[in-house]
């Protein structure tokens, strides 16, 4: 086998014209420029350097391996250069898939963090809900996902988890829409027993089935007119009377409608929401820096949005 470092002897010998010169511009000695030669000559079954006097020439099969060692040489010299650069975060490159309510809060945060720290980091973000964003994940067509599960539920819902490192965000509290002159705007806390009546806005597959689950414990089956996974437009239905809606407080903090009202459930019901890679990504620097982005983006909106205890 051919290896660099028989390529830089074949190279400076060309150069140089001698053993004694190609290991004084190597750094070399003089035997262990001679030792490379003849391993080199072993292994590729052919002399490659012909002695003349104090001097050597190359062989037509040296000749060979010193000219294409000026191209191998430089591409394994940039391709160094490169993994440098990602190593010590001057480069690199995250894809980032998270569900669409953390895109309007934790993610902006993130990547803004990422960008002012390691500006040369490329970090490329797109939306899908959990079971999307994993099976990327899995297949190699993401680094990093933002998921949720609800309590009682877990993030894989399919995806072998045993394959995946996963880092806690924040909890965050579900609360009940609805429009700002319902008899109950004012309640405060709301049994969901009380809208079994109403229509009900629903979201995305998992959102469906967890307004499923809450409506079964509280003994009755929705009846759902809407369905539409854009929260601005759950928001813009319920502030025009036509029903109620379950939305996460990464919304509410993100998008505001005057003629919405926003009740606590009793009792509560929170949804996890985790950073979601492997374990051999999150050894990549670039990977890590957008991990650890995330983290502190979660912080910040647990502090902003955690109320103070008098």
């Amino acid at each position: 086998m051919i290896d660099a470092a028989g390529l830089r002897v074949m190279r400076a010998i060309a150069d140089e014209g001698s053993f004694t010169g190609a290991a004084v511009s190597l750094g070399y000695s003089q035997p262990a420029v001679s030792q490379m030669v003849r391993r080199l000559e072993q292994r590729s079954g052919t002399v490659l350097v012909e002695r003349i006097g104090r001097n050597v020439r190359l062989t037509e099969a040296g000749q060979v391996l010193a000219r294409y060692a000026v191209s191998v040489l430089a591409s394994l010299d940039a391709a160094e250069e490169e993994v440098a650069a990602i190593a010590g975060l001057r480069s690199g490159r995250v894809r980032l898939m998270a569900f669409p309510s953390s895109s309007a809060t934790l993610v902006p945060r993130a990547l803004s963090l990422v960008k002012k720290r390691f500006p040369d980091i490329t970090v490329t973000f797109s939306e899908g809900e959990p079971p999307e964003s994993l099976a990327a994940l899995h297949s190699g067509d993401c680094d990093l996902a933002v998921a949720f599960a609800y309590e009682g539920g877990d993030i894989g819902r399919g995806e072998d988890l045993d394959l995946f490192v996963s880092t806690k965000l924040l909890d965050d509290e579900v609360r009940l829409a609805v429009p700002r002159d319902h008899p109950l705007a004012a309640a405060g806390d709301a049994d969901l027993a009380d809208f079994a009546q109403e229509s009900w806005i629903a979201g995305c597959p998992r959102c469906r089935g967890h307004l499923l689950s809450l409506s079964r414990q509280a003994g009755f089956v929705p009846k759902v007119s809407f369905e539409t996974e854009d929260y601005i437009a759950v928001l813009g239905l319920v502030s025009e009377g036509l029903g109620v809606a379950l939305v996460p407080d990464l919304i509410l903090a993100a998008a505001h409608n005057p003629d919405v009202a926003t009740l606590s459930l009793k009792p509560a019901s929170r949804r996890a929401i985790h950073a979601v890679t492997t374990e051999d990504l999150q050894r990549v620097p670039a990977v890590k820096a957008t991990l650890e982005a995330l983290c502190e983006s979660a912080r910040a909106h647990t502090a902003r949005h955690t109320p103070v205890s008098v």
